[in-house]
């Protein structure tokens, strides 16, 4: 693409085919051998499973319903179906944990914990709306709306570790 321009005084230009790198390959090798050999009986001994078991038995797609148009099983028979559990305790630990940091600086009153519960439910909410939007102008707006809920909650566990980071450290990007 940028072959027309010639030669340039004082730039120079790299070689049409670049010299192995010495050094490369061998701490590939060496890392790699490390993976497999020392790292590798380690997941093996504390998972109880090797990587290669995860990929012949791991079933990574939702199972769908025959019904006519596309729809899932529900999360009791689909396991790789989202629930609300996680987004739910993470929103829980989240008004929690802010609290508690309003607490620790002494901005803490009942009506702030309440606004920190609603503005936590509108977030969730908007990003929501927002998502179910998105879905819709790209053309696939067939995601069920309680995954789009779990989806969207998921976000509130980041929250909860930048509040945490927040107490711990004194310092946070989110306030």
């Amino acid at each position: 693409m940028y072959n027309n321009v010639g030669a340039q005084p004082g730039a120079p230009r790299p070689p049409t085919n670049p010299q192995p790198n010495p050094f490369g390959n061998a701490f590939y090798g060496a890392g790699s051998g490390l993976i497999r050999g020392g790292l590798g009986a380690y997941g093996e001994k504390i998972l109880g499973s090797s990587s290669e078991y995860v990929q012949s038995n791991g079933h990574w797609t939702r199972i769908t319903a025959s019904r006519g148009r596309l729809s899932y099983k529900p999360p009791i028979y689909d396991i790789n179906a989202p629930d609300l559990y996680i987004p739910f305790m993470a929103f829980g630990t989240y008004v929690v944990l802010a609290g508690l940091s309003l607490g620790l600086n002494g901005k803490f009153s009942p009506e702030a914990l309440n606004w920190l519960f609603v503005k936590g439910l509108l977030g969730w909410f908007m990003q929501v709306a927002l998502l179910k939007v998105t879905l819709l102008s790209l053309g696939s707006g067939e995601a069920p709306l309680l995954d789009i809920v779990a989806y969207a909650g998921y976000t509130f566990t980041g929250m909860c570790l930048a509040v945490l980071g927040k107490i711990l450290f004194k310092y946070s990007y989110y306030f």
